[in-house]
């Protein structure tokens, strides 16, 4: 005749708490997974489709740099290098794709003529009275200081290139010297920059400039007025 064995009380209490730890550890992992944020990308968030922007016109730099060599393009591609990578970095923080690339509009607009400066209007002299020289002071805003705050790339967005130093700009479209004032139309914040060198956008701003117009967590300026100043 066959024994039946029985737990004791204790062993069964033990059972039932071994068996609600492995339960709710599941639970938990479960809960950890489908919680986790989903990776963003360019067409769902502001953020990551500024830096998307900016890592793409550092590598639309890259390209122009291997297609056109010079003494210095070693130099400046090992730059960018650098650059993009800290893009990468950023994105990841941000929960963004990384290496996401994509293109501002303003890569893609081409050079915009000078306009032509609108000729000043006489000052009409005053009746001289008799014997008296006339002297008439000369009109203000003659001559080459009419493209003095001109604006420039109509409906571009402005990104950070991702460069240290002193605020500045580079483009594609200006010279080196060149000056430009950016403002943010959103927070009404702007800066005056010197071009100092290419990149493929009308307008990149390196992190110094791009942080005195920024807002708060955004990496592309959607509705920027770039004037050409100096």
């Amino acid at each position: 005749m066959s024994r039946r064995r029985t737990l004791s009380p204790r062993k069964k209490l033990a059972l039932l708490v071994s068996a609600a730890a492995v339960a709710g550890g599941g639970a938990f992992v479960m809960a950890t997974t489908s919680n986790a944020a989903p990776v963003q990308n360019a067409s769902n968030s502001t953020v990551c489709q500024g830096l998307a922007t900016a890592l793409g016109n550092n590598q639309t730099f890259i390209d122009g740099q291997r297609a056109k060599p010079d003494a210095q393009s070693q130099a400046r591609i090992a730059n960018r290098d650098a650059v993009i990578a800290q893009i990468k970095v950023q994105q990841a923080a941000s929960n963004c794709q990384v290496g996401e690339s994509a293109q501002g509009p303003q890569a893609a607009q081409p050079a915009q003529p000078a306009q032509p400066a609108q000729p000043a209007q006489p000052a009409q002299p005053a009746p001289s009275a008799p014997g008296k020289q006339q002297t008439t002071a000369p009109a203000q805003g003659a001559g080459g200081g009419a493209a003095t705050g001109r604006q420039v790339c109509a409906g571009s967005t402005v990104t950070l290139s991702g460069e240290g130093g002193a605020p500045a700009a580079s483009s594609n479209q200006f010279p080196a010297g060149t000056k430009l004032k950016v403002t943010n139309l959103d927070n009404n914040k702007s800066t005056t920059v010197q071009v100092t060198s290419v990149s493929g956008s009308c307008a990149l701003l390196n992190n110094a400039a791009f942080e005195q117009v920024r807002e708060p967590g955004k990496f592309l300026i959607r509705r920027a007025l770039i004037e050409k100043v100096g």
